[in-house]
C-alpha cells in the first residue's frame, strides 16, 4: 500500500478538476475531513493499517464531483478501484476504503467504526464555531444546482439537522452541544423571517 503515492495523485487531481463554483465539496473540504478524521481515528483508538486505509477514504470520498454531483460516491469509488491497484493497494484494501466513502452517502449509513468515523469527520463541522461559514459556502454552492431563498435554506437545514446524528462516542461528547445551539440559531433566523 503505497499511501503517500495515492494521497498525491488524488490530491493533485482534486486541486486541478475540481469545479470552481464547489465552494463547499472543495480541495478545502478534504483537507478539513482528513484533519477531523484524523483526530477522531486517534480518540476513538484507531492505528496502524486502519488510518492508512481512512486517510485514503477521506482523500478519494469527494473525488466523484470532479465528475459529477449526482452519485459522486459511485463515482469516487470508481476512481479509487481503477487509481489504488496502480499503489499495491489489495482487493479487499479498496473494498474496505470503498464502503467507507459509500457510508458518507447522505443519508449516511456506517456499518462499522471505520464508517463511523468518516462520516463523522464529513459533518464535523455542523457542531463547531466555523459552522457559519462553511454552512454560508454550502449555500452558495447549491445555488449553483437550486435557486434558494433563505427560508427554503433555513428549512433545508433544519430538516437536515433533525435527521443527523453523530456515530462515534469522542463526537457525540464534542460537538452535540454546539450542533444544538446552530439548531437553535437556524430555527430562530427562520422564525424572523416568516413572522409577520
Amino acid at each position: 500500500m503505497e499511501l503517500a503515492k495515492a494521497e498525491q495523485f488524488i490530491l493533485d487531481k482534486l486541486q486541478k478538476e475540481l469545479p470552481g463554483y464547489l465552494y463547499y465539496h472543495s480541495f478545502s473540504h478534504t483537507q478539513d475531513v482528513l484533519t477531523a478524521a484524523l483526530r477522531i481515528a486517534s480518540d476513538e483508538g484507531i492505528n496502524g493499517k486502519d488510518i492508512m486505509l481512512l486517510r485514503t477514504a477521506v482523500v478519494y470520498h469527494d473525488a466523484g464531483f470532479i465528475i459529477q454531483n449526482k452519485d459522486h460516491e459511485e463515482i469516487g469509488c470508481d476512481i479509487a478501484r481503477k487509481s489504488l491497484q496502480c499503489f499495491d493497494y489489495t482487493d479487499d484494501e479498496i473494498s474496505i476504503i470503498c464502503g467507507m466513502i459509500m457510508a458518507t452517502k447522505i443519508p449516511q449509513s456506517p456499518n462499522n467504526l471505520l464508517e463511523e468515523i468518516i462520516c463523522d469527520a464529513d459533518l464535523d463541522y455542523l457542531g463547531r464555531e466555523d459552522f457559519w461559514t462553511i454552512s454560508n459556502n454550502l449555500y452558495k454552492e447549491l445555488n449553483n444546482f437550486n435557486q434558494l431563498n433563505k427560508e427554503d435554506w433555513y428549512r433545508l437545514q433544519i430538516g437536515f439537522f433533525e435527521q443527523h446524528h453523530y456515530f462515534t462516542p469522542s463526537v457525540i461528547k464534542l460537538r452535540t452541544q454546539k450542533k444544538k445551539q446552530h439548531l437553535k440559531r437556524i430555527r430562530a433566523l427562520l422564525a424572523q423571517l416568516t413572522t409577520p
